[in-house]
Protein backbone atom coordinates (compact mmCIF):
# COMPACT_ATOMS: atom_id res chain seq x y z
CA UNK A 1 0.00 0.00 0.00
CA UNK A 2 1.01 3.70 -0.40
CA UNK A 3 3.25 5.65 2.03
CA UNK A 4 0.87 8.03 2.66
CA UNK A 5 1.52 11.41 5.32
CA UNK A 6 4.49 9.05 6.82
CA UNK A 7 7.44 11.14 5.49
CA UNK A 8 8.45 14.92 6.44
CA UNK A 9 11.09 16.74 5.28
CA UNK A 10 14.48 16.52 6.44
CA UNK A 11 16.21 19.64 7.37
CA UNK A 12 19.30 20.95 5.19
CA UNK A 13 22.48 19.58 6.71
CA UNK A 14 24.98 22.07 8.25
CA UNK A 15 27.61 20.43 6.60
CA UNK A 16 27.95 17.75 3.35
CA UNK A 17 29.25 14.62 4.61
CA UNK A 18 31.32 12.75 2.67
CA UNK A 19 29.24 9.81 1.78
CA UNK A 20 25.84 8.95 0.82
CA UNK A 21 23.45 6.00 0.96
CA UNK A 22 22.61 5.42 -2.73
CA UNK A 23 20.48 2.69 -4.60
CA UNK A 24 23.09 1.29 -6.93
CA UNK A 25 22.90 -1.01 -9.94
CA UNK A 26 25.04 -3.44 -10.29
CA UNK A 27 24.33 -6.30 -12.51
CA UNK A 28 21.27 -7.66 -14.74
CA UNK A 29 18.25 -7.65 -12.26
CA UNK A 30 19.75 -6.45 -9.57
CA UNK A 31 19.99 -3.06 -7.76
CA UNK A 32 21.88 -2.99 -4.28
CA UNK A 33 21.67 0.32 -1.24
CA UNK A 34 25.16 1.08 -1.03
CA UNK A 35 27.09 3.31 0.87
CA UNK A 36 29.30 6.03 -1.97
CA UNK A 37 30.85 9.13 -1.96
CA UNK A 38 28.97 12.33 -2.22
CA UNK A 39 29.52 13.57 -5.37
CA UNK A 40 32.12 17.26 -5.20
CA UNK A 41 31.26 19.55 -7.76
CA UNK A 42 33.41 21.01 -10.56
CA UNK A 43 33.40 24.54 -11.96
CA UNK A 44 30.15 25.39 -13.15
CA UNK A 45 28.44 22.83 -11.12
CA UNK A 46 25.74 22.40 -8.75
CA UNK A 47 25.31 19.67 -5.69
CA UNK A 48 21.83 18.99 -5.14
CA UNK A 49 20.38 17.05 -2.41
CA UNK A 50 17.20 14.91 -3.34
CA UNK A 51 14.05 15.61 -2.15
CA UNK A 52 11.62 13.10 -4.77
CA UNK A 53 12.77 11.45 -7.37
CA UNK A 54 10.58 9.57 -9.55
CA UNK A 55 10.36 5.68 -10.95
CA UNK A 56 10.62 6.01 -15.07
CA UNK A 57 9.66 3.14 -16.76
CA UNK A 58 13.17 3.47 -19.16
CA UNK A 59 15.26 2.99 -15.75
CA UNK A 60 13.27 -0.71 -14.54
CA UNK A 61 14.14 -1.58 -18.21
CA UNK A 62 17.59 -1.07 -18.36
CA UNK A 63 17.85 -3.04 -15.01
CA UNK A 64 15.76 -5.81 -15.89
CA UNK A 65 17.20 -6.28 -18.83
CA UNK A 66 21.09 -5.43 -17.92
CA UNK A 67 21.11 -3.34 -21.04
CA UNK A 68 24.15 -0.86 -19.34
CA UNK A 69 27.19 -1.59 -17.92
CA UNK A 70 27.44 -1.35 -13.90
CA UNK A 71 27.93 0.04 -11.53
CA UNK A 72 25.19 3.08 -12.05
CA UNK A 73 23.12 4.70 -9.90
CA UNK A 74 19.97 5.37 -12.17
CA UNK A 75 16.72 8.04 -11.63
CA UNK A 76 16.10 11.00 -13.70
CA UNK A 77 12.95 12.73 -12.49
CA UNK A 78 14.13 14.84 -9.88
CA UNK A 79 14.01 17.35 -7.28
CA UNK A 80 15.89 18.63 -4.71
CA UNK A 81 17.35 21.42 -3.09
CA UNK A 82 21.02 23.30 -3.92
CA UNK A 83 23.62 22.88 -1.46
CA UNK A 84 27.04 23.67 -3.46
CA UNK A 85 27.71 25.70 -6.28
CA UNK A 86 31.19 25.60 -7.94
CA UNK A 87 32.74 28.22 -9.23
CA UNK A 88 30.99 30.80 -12.01
CA UNK A 89 27.54 29.32 -11.30
CA UNK A 90 25.88 32.32 -11.10
CA UNK A 91 22.37 31.88 -11.56
CA UNK A 92 21.57 29.39 -8.28
CA UNK A 93 22.69 29.95 -4.52
CA UNK A 94 22.75 27.39 -1.80
CA UNK A 95 18.64 27.09 -0.38
CA UNK A 96 17.30 27.27 -4.07
CA UNK A 97 14.81 24.63 -4.84
CA UNK A 98 15.35 22.91 -8.19
CA UNK A 99 14.40 20.23 -10.75
CA UNK A 100 16.76 19.10 -13.25
CA UNK A 101 16.53 17.59 -16.32
CA UNK A 102 19.58 14.88 -17.62
CA UNK A 103 19.61 15.70 -21.63
CA UNK A 104 20.14 18.66 -22.91
CA UNK A 105 21.49 18.58 -26.57
CA UNK A 106 24.49 21.07 -28.02
CA UNK A 107 21.84 22.77 -30.21
CA UNK A 108 23.94 23.35 -33.04
CA UNK A 109 24.43 19.23 -34.67
CA UNK A 110 22.76 17.96 -37.56
CA UNK A 111 20.25 16.59 -35.19
CA UNK A 112 19.45 19.73 -33.12
CA UNK A 113 18.86 21.37 -36.63
CA UNK A 114 16.17 19.41 -37.68
CA UNK A 115 14.81 19.04 -34.36
CA UNK A 116 15.72 15.78 -33.47
CA UNK A 117 17.02 16.57 -30.20
CA UNK A 118 17.18 12.85 -28.95
CA UNK A 119 19.33 11.73 -31.83
CA UNK A 120 22.03 14.39 -30.83
CA UNK A 121 25.47 13.17 -29.47
CA UNK A 122 25.26 15.58 -26.92
CA UNK A 123 22.10 14.95 -25.81
CA UNK A 124 22.74 11.60 -25.15
CA UNK A 125 25.69 12.35 -22.87
CA UNK A 126 23.80 12.61 -19.25
CA UNK A 127 24.88 15.14 -17.18
CA UNK A 128 23.84 14.52 -13.59
CA UNK A 129 25.17 11.84 -11.75
CA UNK A 130 25.33 10.03 -8.40
CA UNK A 131 29.12 8.96 -8.65
CA UNK A 132 30.06 6.05 -11.78
CA UNK A 133 28.73 6.30 -15.06
CA UNK A 134 26.66 9.00 -15.46
CA UNK A 135 22.77 8.12 -15.68
CA UNK A 136 21.00 10.31 -13.70
CA UNK A 137 21.75 9.65 -9.97
CA UNK A 138 17.63 10.51 -8.43
CA UNK A 139 17.95 7.14 -6.29
CA UNK A 140 20.83 8.64 -4.23
CA UNK A 141 21.20 11.28 -1.23
CA UNK A 142 22.92 13.79 -3.64
CA UNK A 143 23.33 14.58 -7.24
CA UNK A 144 25.58 16.60 -8.94
CA UNK A 145 24.83 18.47 -12.27
CA UNK A 146 27.14 19.62 -14.50
CA UNK A 147 27.87 22.68 -16.04
CA UNK A 148 25.81 22.39 -19.55
CA UNK A 149 22.79 21.11 -17.03
CA UNK A 150 23.21 24.23 -14.80
CA UNK A 151 22.97 26.57 -17.58
CA UNK A 152 20.09 25.42 -19.59
CA UNK A 153 18.64 22.24 -17.57
CA UNK A 154 17.89 23.26 -14.56
CA UNK A 155 14.39 25.50 -13.11
CA UNK A 156 13.95 27.33 -9.91
CA UNK A 157 10.95 25.63 -8.32
CA UNK A 158 8.55 28.51 -7.26
CA UNK A 159 7.18 28.68 -3.57
CA UNK A 160 4.18 27.11 -2.97
CA UNK A 161 4.42 24.19 -5.70
CA UNK A 162 5.82 20.62 -3.99
CA UNK A 163 8.92 19.05 -4.85
CA UNK A 164 6.72 16.34 -5.65
CA UNK A 165 4.96 18.11 -8.55
CA UNK A 166 8.12 19.17 -9.81
CA UNK A 167 9.68 16.15 -10.49
CA UNK A 168 7.09 15.62 -13.19
CA UNK A 169 8.40 18.52 -15.52
CA UNK A 170 10.22 15.97 -17.09
CA UNK A 171 8.11 13.23 -18.10
CA UNK A 172 5.54 15.69 -18.82
CA UNK A 173 7.90 16.86 -21.24
CA UNK A 174 8.35 13.83 -22.75
CA UNK A 175 4.45 13.40 -23.31
CA UNK A 176 4.26 16.77 -24.52
CA UNK A 177 6.73 16.25 -27.01
CA UNK A 178 4.80 13.27 -28.45
CA UNK A 179 1.08 15.29 -28.40
CA UNK A 180 3.32 17.99 -30.34
CA UNK A 181 4.45 14.81 -32.79
CA UNK A 182 0.68 13.77 -33.51
CA UNK A 183 -0.42 17.90 -34.39
CA UNK A 184 -3.58 17.02 -33.27
CA UNK A 185 -6.89 19.28 -34.53
CA UNK A 186 -10.07 19.92 -31.96
CA UNK A 187 -12.32 17.51 -34.04
CA UNK A 188 -9.74 14.31 -33.90
CA UNK A 189 -10.71 11.65 -31.71
CA UNK A 190 -7.51 10.06 -30.08
CA UNK A 191 -7.35 7.13 -27.87
CA UNK A 192 -4.72 6.55 -25.24
CA UNK A 193 -4.26 2.77 -24.68
CA UNK A 194 -3.15 2.46 -20.90
CA UNK A 195 -4.00 4.62 -17.82
CA UNK A 196 -0.82 4.38 -15.84
CA UNK A 197 0.38 7.54 -14.96
CA UNK A 198 2.28 8.30 -18.70
CA UNK A 199 -1.04 7.67 -20.22
CA UNK A 200 -3.37 9.56 -17.91
CA UNK A 201 -0.58 12.60 -18.56
CA UNK A 202 -0.66 11.75 -22.74
CA UNK A 203 -4.55 11.99 -22.30
CA UNK A 204 -4.42 15.04 -20.41
CA UNK A 205 -2.76 16.67 -22.87
CA UNK A 206 -4.49 15.41 -25.88
CA UNK A 207 -7.72 16.47 -24.12
CA UNK A 208 -5.71 19.71 -23.37
CA UNK A 209 -6.08 20.35 -27.77
CA UNK A 210 -9.73 19.84 -27.95
CA UNK A 211 -9.47 16.58 -28.79
CA UNK A 212 -11.82 14.36 -27.75
CA UNK A 213 -10.24 11.58 -25.35
CA UNK A 214 -10.96 7.93 -25.03
CA UNK A 215 -8.65 5.81 -22.44
CA UNK A 216 -8.55 2.20 -22.09
CA UNK A 217 -6.95 -0.37 -19.70
CA UNK A 218 -7.00 -3.80 -18.53
CA UNK A 219 -7.47 -2.75 -14.92
CA UNK A 220 -11.11 -1.15 -13.64
CA UNK A 221 -9.25 0.95 -10.78
CA UNK A 222 -7.27 2.65 -13.55
CA UNK A 223 -9.93 3.86 -15.13
CA UNK A 224 -11.48 5.01 -11.63
CA UNK A 225 -8.21 7.19 -11.05
CA UNK A 226 -8.69 8.62 -14.98
CA UNK A 227 -12.07 9.67 -14.17
CA UNK A 228 -10.45 11.85 -11.27
CA UNK A 229 -8.70 13.44 -13.94
CA UNK A 230 -11.82 14.37 -16.03
CA UNK A 231 -11.28 11.47 -18.56
CA UNK A 232 -14.90 10.07 -18.54
CA UNK A 233 -14.88 8.51 -21.65
CA UNK A 234 -13.74 5.13 -20.90
CA UNK A 235 -13.66 1.58 -22.78
CA UNK A 236 -12.93 -1.28 -19.60
CA UNK A 237 -10.37 -3.60 -21.80
CA UNK A 238 -10.88 -6.20 -19.59
CA UNK A 239 -14.65 -6.70 -20.60
CA UNK A 240 -14.66 -4.85 -24.14
CA UNK A 241 -13.08 -5.52 -27.48
CA UNK A 242 -11.14 -1.68 -27.27
CA UNK A 243 -10.90 -1.47 -31.34
CA UNK A 244 -14.91 -2.76 -32.10
CA UNK A 245 -15.69 -0.02 -29.24
CA UNK A 246 -13.98 2.42 -30.87
CA UNK A 247 -15.31 2.15 -34.27
CA UNK A 248 -18.27 1.93 -32.90
CA UNK A 249 -17.72 5.12 -31.61
CA UNK A 250 -16.50 6.80 -34.20
CA UNK A 251 -19.19 5.87 -36.75
CA UNK A 252 -17.29 2.82 -37.46
CA UNK A 253 -14.45 4.72 -38.97
CA UNK A 254 -12.00 4.33 -35.67
CA UNK A 255 -10.04 6.68 -34.21
CA UNK A 256 -8.17 9.35 -35.89
CA UNK A 257 -5.15 8.70 -33.83
CA UNK A 258 -4.14 6.11 -30.93
CA UNK A 259 -1.65 6.30 -28.58
CA UNK A 260 0.08 3.41 -27.46
CA UNK A 261 0.96 4.20 -23.70
CA UNK A 262 2.03 0.37 -22.42
CA UNK A 263 5.04 -1.65 -23.71
CA UNK A 264 3.64 -4.78 -25.02
CA UNK A 265 4.90 -4.60 -28.77
CA UNK A 266 2.01 -7.47 -28.97
CA UNK A 267 -0.95 -4.14 -28.87
CA UNK A 268 0.82 -2.43 -31.58
CA UNK A 269 -1.71 -4.12 -34.15
CA UNK A 270 -4.36 -3.04 -31.63
CA UNK A 271 -3.52 0.87 -31.88
CA UNK A 272 -3.28 0.44 -35.59
CA UNK A 273 -6.61 -1.75 -35.92
CA UNK A 274 -8.34 1.12 -33.83
CA UNK A 275 -7.55 4.17 -36.31
CA UNK A 276 -9.27 5.07 -39.44
CA UNK A 277 -7.82 5.33 -42.96
CA UNK A 278 -4.95 7.89 -42.95
CA UNK A 279 -4.91 7.79 -38.92
CA UNK A 280 -1.87 8.29 -37.01
CA UNK A 281 -0.68 5.40 -33.91
CA UNK A 282 1.56 6.91 -31.89
CA UNK A 283 4.51 4.35 -30.60
CA UNK A 284 5.43 6.19 -27.25
CA UNK A 285 6.30 3.27 -24.61
CA UNK A 286 8.23 1.06 -27.33
CA UNK A 287 11.51 1.75 -25.83
CA UNK A 288 13.36 -1.37 -26.33
CA UNK A 289 15.05 -2.68 -29.56
CA UNK A 290 12.78 -6.17 -30.87
CA UNK A 291 10.92 -7.22 -33.10
CA UNK A 292 7.17 -6.61 -33.51
CA UNK A 293 3.72 -7.93 -35.91
CA UNK A 294 2.06 -5.47 -37.95
CA UNK A 295 0.30 -5.35 -41.16
CA UNK A 296 2.25 -3.38 -43.42
CA UNK A 297 -0.89 -2.92 -45.66
CA UNK A 298 -2.37 -0.80 -43.01
CA UNK A 299 0.39 1.63 -43.77
CA UNK A 300 0.85 1.38 -47.50
CA UNK A 301 -2.99 0.37 -48.47
CA UNK A 302 -4.94 2.07 -45.56
CA UNK A 303 -2.19 5.35 -45.26
CA UNK A 304 -2.36 4.58 -41.29
CA UNK A 305 1.05 6.63 -40.08
CA UNK A 306 2.95 4.86 -37.74
CA UNK A 307 5.05 7.74 -35.28
CA UNK A 308 7.51 7.49 -32.82
CA UNK A 309 8.50 9.86 -29.99
CA UNK A 310 11.16 9.31 -27.62
CA UNK A 311 12.63 11.57 -24.61
CA UNK A 312 12.24 14.95 -24.35
CA UNK A 313 12.25 18.25 -26.15
CA UNK A 314 14.60 21.37 -25.06
CA UNK A 315 12.34 23.46 -27.37
CA UNK A 316 9.31 22.35 -24.95
CA UNK A 317 11.30 22.69 -22.13
CA UNK A 318 9.43 26.30 -21.10
CA UNK A 319 6.01 24.94 -21.30
CA UNK A 320 6.10 21.68 -20.13
CA UNK A 321 7.69 23.84 -16.96
CA UNK A 322 5.16 26.34 -16.66
CA UNK A 323 1.77 23.04 -16.99
CA UNK A 324 3.89 21.68 -14.20
CA UNK A 325 4.71 24.97 -12.34
CA UNK A 326 1.31 26.89 -13.12
CA UNK A 327 -0.98 24.17 -11.44
CA UNK A 328 -3.21 23.72 -14.18
CA UNK A 329 -2.77 19.99 -13.24
CA UNK A 330 -1.99 18.49 -9.94
CA UNK A 331 0.26 15.65 -11.49
CA UNK A 332 1.25 14.76 -8.15
CA UNK A 333 -2.18 12.87 -7.07
CA UNK A 334 -0.59 10.58 -9.49
CA UNK A 335 2.18 9.50 -6.84
CA UNK A 336 0.29 5.99 -5.37
CA UNK A 337 3.67 5.05 -3.18
CA UNK A 338 6.15 7.15 -1.60
CA UNK A 339 8.93 4.88 -0.28
CA UNK A 340 12.34 6.51 1.56
CA UNK A 341 15.84 5.80 -0.19
CA UNK A 342 15.99 2.75 2.61
CA UNK A 343 13.24 1.32 0.75
CA UNK A 344 14.17 1.68 -2.69
CA UNK A 345 14.60 -2.07 -3.72
CA UNK A 346 11.39 -2.60 -2.66
CA UNK A 347 10.17 0.84 -4.49
CA UNK A 348 11.43 0.01 -7.91
CA UNK A 349 10.23 -3.84 -7.35
CA UNK A 350 7.16 -2.89 -7.29
CA UNK A 351 7.54 -0.15 -9.59
CA UNK A 352 8.51 -2.68 -12.09
CA UNK A 353 5.56 -5.39 -11.06
CA UNK A 354 2.70 -2.59 -10.79
CA UNK A 355 -0.03 -3.43 -9.17
CA UNK A 356 -4.23 -2.79 -10.66
CA UNK A 357 -3.97 0.14 -8.15
CA UNK A 358 -0.43 1.13 -8.12
CA UNK A 359 0.27 4.81 -10.43
CA UNK A 360 3.43 6.27 -10.09
CA UNK A 361 6.26 5.54 -7.45
CA UNK A 362 8.68 7.63 -6.14
CA UNK A 363 11.72 7.53 -4.32
CA UNK A 364 12.34 10.63 -1.74
CA UNK A 365 16.09 10.69 -0.21
CA UNK A 366 14.90 14.09 1.10
CA UNK A 367 12.13 12.66 3.55
CA UNK A 368 12.21 10.44 6.46
CA UNK A 369 9.86 7.79 7.51
CA UNK A 370 8.27 8.67 11.16
CA UNK A 371 8.75 5.91 13.35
Amino acid sequence: MAIAQQLTSEPLPDKIPGTMLAAVYRTKGEVRLETVPVPEVGPGEILVKVHTCGICGTDLKKIATGSHSAPRIFGHETSGTVVAVGDKVTNFIPGDRVMAFHHIPCGSCFYCKHKTFAQCETYKKVGCTAGFEPSGGGFAEYVRAMNWIVQKGSVRIPNGVSFEQASFVEPVNTCLKGIERLALFPDETVLIIGQGPIGIILSLLAKRTGATVITSDLYKQRLTISRTFGLENVIDASHVDVVKETRARTENRGADVSILAVGGNNLIRAAMDAVRPGGRVLLFAQTQHGEAVFDPAAVCVDEKTLIGSYSASVDLQAESVDLVMGGQFAFEKLISHRFPLTRAVEALELAAHPQPESMKVVIQPGVKEQQ
